[in-house]
């Protein structure tokens, strides 16, 4: 009995909301249908996906082994499924991601420039860390990730794009070092590079009052509380923010490299290729510093 992605659909739901009557809510369907469904799964493959308790539904080992190819199957049939049924007007499509932070500082104009200047190219665009991003290109998901880390695969071929400048901002005008240290300072985290420089430049400082994983909730913290942490330097001036920020006097800029990535051999590599030279040519690309050709060339 073969499997189908309906089945393997129900099964992520169940996974993601631990309940048979949630996933059926989500999914617009009887619970009786998603338990069905649930069962037909399990004789298929002839083992126990979920440990069934009242009001505690967990994964068995073989439930989280399949979920992660259940992600990879039900991600790829949705793209099988958009360009087999691409409209007439659209040739080819492209399947670009990027990690959450890099969007608003560099990317936004770049995704208006592919639908201007590639008007026969269906896209689909999304954001994420670095490990979903990686493992989304090697198994054909996307075709093109723009990245700070660069992944250290045979099968990959990188693009160093140029460096994001980070700098220490304050909500405060005029701070010291030791002021903004001393509270509210917000410690991002912006990769294993940036990790080592900053403790490099502030060896002996207190701890953070706050950690995040992301620029985009420190900057939204500091959108409505005052305090300070390392942000892209054009965010300093910008106009979407209602609070202003300020650079703190004799803090180090610290450099984030900025790779794009895509698998060897594409079918799609004239289509990347040209996407990264939109890249490079677009209005945010060019707040980059020491940006490159997509050849790689100065």
């Amino acid at each position: 009995m073969a499997m189908d992605i309906e089945s393997l659909r129900t099964f992520l739901e169940v996974a993601r909301t631990r309940h048979f009557g949630k996933a059926a809510e989500e999914l617009c369907v009887t619970q009786s249908a998603v338990s069905a469904r649930i069962r037909q799964l399990e004789q298929t493959l002839g083992m126990a996906l979920f440990t069934r308790q009242r009001n505690n539904i967990q994964l068995t080992p073989e439930g989280l082994q399949l979920q992660k190819h259940a992600e990879t199957i039900v991600q790829v049939w949705i793209r099988a499924r958009q360009e087999v049924g691409l409209r007439a007007e659209f040739t080819r499509g492209l399947a670009v991601g990027s990690m959450w932070d890099l969007w608003e500082t560099l990317l936004r104009d770049w995704v208006v420039a592919l639908r201007r200047d590639m008007p026969d190219t269906a896209l689909q665009v999304e954001a994420g860390t670095a490990d979903v991003l990686v493992r989304k290109l090697v198994e054909g998901i996307i075709d093109l990730a723009v990245l700070f880390e660069p992944p250290q695969l045979l099968e990959l071929e990188l693009r160093e794009l140029g460096h994001l400048n980070l700098v220490l901002a304050s909500t405060k005008r005029g701070q010291t070092l030791e002021q903004v240290f001393e509270s509210g300072y917000i410690m991002v985290n912006w990769g294993t590079a940036f990790a080592h420089a900053h403790a490099r430049h502030y060896p002996d400082v207190p701890a953070a009052s706050m950690h995040v994983n992301l620029g985009a909730l420190a900057l939204r913290h500091l959108q409505s509380s005052h305090g300070a942490a390392y942000l892209p330097e054009q965010l300093l001036g910008s106009t979407n923010s209602p609070r202003q920020l300020y650079p703190v006097s004799h803090a180090p800029c610290i450099e984030r490299s900025v790779f794009a990535a895509f698998c060897n051999g594409s079918d799609r590599e004239d289509s990347i290729r040209k996407a990264l030279g939109l890249l490079q040519g677009s209005t945010n690309a060019n707040k980059l510093s020491g940006l490159k050709s997509p050849t790689g060339d100065p």
